[in-house]
């Protein structure tokens, strides 16, 4: 499995390499510890839970160096210490250690996953990807995709009055769109049917995408087979299809979840400024459209992204891919910093396999 994640600059990574068993130790005991419970941890508790005999002493000096480094800090004087973000961002990238999915983790997905593609639209399947990632991992499960990945069955020109036309699009799931289409000046109604028909005669199965792609390619059989008017109608009925169903859009799930395990009034200010950012949905899908560029799994903490500068949230996401391995959507979990990395990050991997398994097999 592949993690990315925005590289840290050269002196922080060689300060990092340089750390010492013992301090590598204390850092990993600080981290998970915070992860665990949210909670700042001290000295003393430290030199318990240390596989190390060594003194409070010892222990704050070597946590000293670590706050010097930028990996730790302290919220409040003399309280234990928290990982910064640029420390959680080095234990993510070089200490995390990724497991698998359980058995019975994944034959829930699985069974999940095949029951909502079954006979449903896609976005019916992916709402329930999000609502599925979201109850395994106490976040808010997420998913971006573009409504021109849906398969076509059907396509139709109804007129309605001489200057204006409806385009109805019936995809493989049931699902139905209309779009209004200026016609060409001087259009006879029989082109309607024959744009209809030169398209049906090639839609299936398809997406906009990829049937735009095939009568471009073959411009020169469609202006063989069609009149200069009718040759229009069908450019501008793609071009006005594939530009309004490629909006991306964004589905939500579990911001409940959010709420629970709330420790202090802050805990609670930083939830209404995530909830503020998921609202803002054109920043959630730019971000979640970032896990397209490249392979695997991308996990963003924290300020690394404007969107959760002052939430201090943490993303994992993955892409999906349908059956020709384009990528057409991302889905993941937003939670706290503080998310179980080990076991989510390979959580949202198989989930994005298992939609792409689905989508290549057509549901």
């Amino acid at each position: 499995m592949n993690r990315q994640s925005p590289s840290a600059p050269f002196g922080e990574i060689r300060a990092m390499a340089e750390l010492n068993d013992r301090s590598r130790e204390i850092f990993r005991q600080i981290v998970e510890s915070y992860l665990a419970t949210g909670e700042p941890v001290g000295s003393r508790n430290l030199s318990r839970l240390l596989p190390m005999t060594l003194s409070p002493a010892s222990i704050r000096n070597v946590m000293a160096d670590l706050e010097a480094a930028g990996l730790i800090f302290a919220p409040h004087t003399s309280a234990g210490r928290l990982p910064t973000e640029m420390g959680l961002r080095f234990f993510v990238d070089a200490m995390l250690e990724i497991g698998d999915v359980g058995l019975e983790e994944r034959a829930r997905i699985e069974a999940q996953m095949k029951a909502a593609a079954s006979g449903h639209t896609l976005e019916t399947a992916l709402a329930e990807a999000s609502a599925l990632l979201s109850g395994m991992s106490r976040g808010a499960g997420v998913v971006v995709t573009s409504k021109s990945n849906a398969r076509l069955r059907h396509i139709e020109f109804v007129r309605l009055d001489p200057a204006r036309a409806l385009v109805v699009l019936v995809g493989e799931d049931g699902s139905v769109e209309n779009r209004l289409l200026d016609l060409p000046a001087g259009l006879p109604a029989s082109a309607l049917t024959e744009a209809g028909n030169f398209l049906n005669a090639r839609i299936r199965g398809k997406t906009l995408a990829d049937l735009k792609q095939e009568i471009a390619a073959r411009r020169s059989d469609m202006e063989r087979e069609l009149d200069a008017l009718t040759a229009r109608l069908v450019e501008a009925g793609l071009a006005t299809t594939v530009g309004a169903a490629d909006t991306r859009q964004l589905i939500v799930r579990g911001q409940a979840n959010l709420l629970e395990d709330l420790k202090a009034a802050e805990d609670l200010e930083r939830i209404r400024l995530l909830f503020e950012d998921l609202e803002t949905q054109t920043d959630v899908i730019d971000l979640l459209t970032r896990a397209e560029n490249g392979e695997g799994v991308r996990i963003f903490i924290g300020s690394e992204n404007k969107l959760f500068s002052l939430s201090g949230s943490s993303m994992i996401a993955a892409p999906f891919r349908d059956g020709s391995q384009k990528i057409v959507g991302v889905l993941g979990v937003i939670g706290p910093t503080r998310l179980n990395y080990a076991r989510i990050v390979p959580m949202v991997d198989y989930t994005a396999r298992v939609i792409s398994r689905i989508l290549e097999k057509g549901r």
